[in-house]
């Protein structure tokens, strides 16, 4: 549109003020410098008034297939594997997150000397150092005072996660565990007692879903899906969706997740209603 005004009005010398008003520059995004040559020297680029200004069309994650959850516990092979199922499917974590942890960001007990969280819950720090280069996705400030970690993200545990995490730490981990202090080791092969890679619990996953029978392929981000769709379901309310999943905002989640729900009082009401005015 903007190009054929632009065309029309240069073409017959007429409206200088129309030409004006379409001749207008924006700062150039990271999108914009990737892909045009020398991008870093970009200083501007041509901006179109006439272009939609509404947000991009709503997105739809893909979420997990029914059932995914037992399916999976009864594949895996091992307490780690079983514990990474658990903890992915109670938690909105992302998997760079949960192969990231170390054994000091577990506050799994009530009233936890960080005071930021009575219930038991995890930090999920960024660091830059892993041995594993897992490295959690959002970066908030944290820090460790006297041996006791504060800040990052926090999310809540739930009982069945705190039990897998007992049966791996008491059996596997003891077993095979280096003097790293990562959650996630390795229990086989040559860097057995290592840190666990996030590309291999993709792997466990993906492995585990096969056997499982289970359509397409199973992947860490879908588990956060489910749990944000699941709560927002439950409770109706996207805040608490946002906190759950430390998601960015709430109008987000409530923009992708948010649904009608067609066996709700308030909406059979509605549609009885206009069925009344229409006999």
């Amino acid at each position: 549109m903007k190009g054929y005004y632009l065309y029309v009005c240069t073409g017959s010398g007429t409206n200088a003020e129309l030409r004006t008003a379409l001749a207008v520059q924006r700062l150039p995004t990271k999108a914009d410098r990737s892909r045009a040559f020398l991008g870093h020297a970009l200083k501007s680029m041509p901006s179109n008034p006439l272009a939609p200004t509404g947000r991009p069309t709503r997105r739809h994650p893909k979420m997990l297939p029914e059932g995914t959850r037992p399916h999976l516990l009864e594949q895996v092979n091992t307490a780690r594997d079983a514990m990474v199922v658990q903890w992915l499917s109670d938690t909105a974590m992302r998997i760079g997150g949960l192969a990231g942890l170390h054994l000091v960001d577990l506050h799994l007990r009530r009233g936890a000397a960080c005071g930021e969280c009575r219930d038991p819950h995890v930090h999920v720090c960024h660091r830059w150092a892993n041995p594993n280069e897992a490295a959690a996705k959002i970066k908030p400030e944290w820090q460790m005072t006297d041996g006791v970690i504060s800040g990052g993200e926090i999310y809540r545990v739930s009982p069945a996660m705190i039990n897998r995490y007992f049966r791996y730490i008491t059996t596997e981990y003891t077993q095979h565990a280096a003097s790293h202090g990562m959650l996630l080791i390795q229990l086989a092969g040559p860097r057995r007692g290592q840190p666990w890679t996030a590309d291999a619990a993709r792997g466990m996953l993906r492995r585990a879903g096969r056997r499982a029978g289970l359509p397409g392929r199973i992947k860490p981000q879908a588990f956060r899906h489910q749990l944000t769709n699941d709560v927002l379901d439950v409770s109706g309310d996207p805040m608490v969706a946002k906190l759950v999943g430390n998601w960015s905002s709430a109008q987000m989640v409530d923009e992708v997740y948010g649904h009608p729900d067609l066996h709700s009082p308030q909406f059979t009401a509605a549609l009885e209603n206009v069925w009344g005015e229409q006999e």
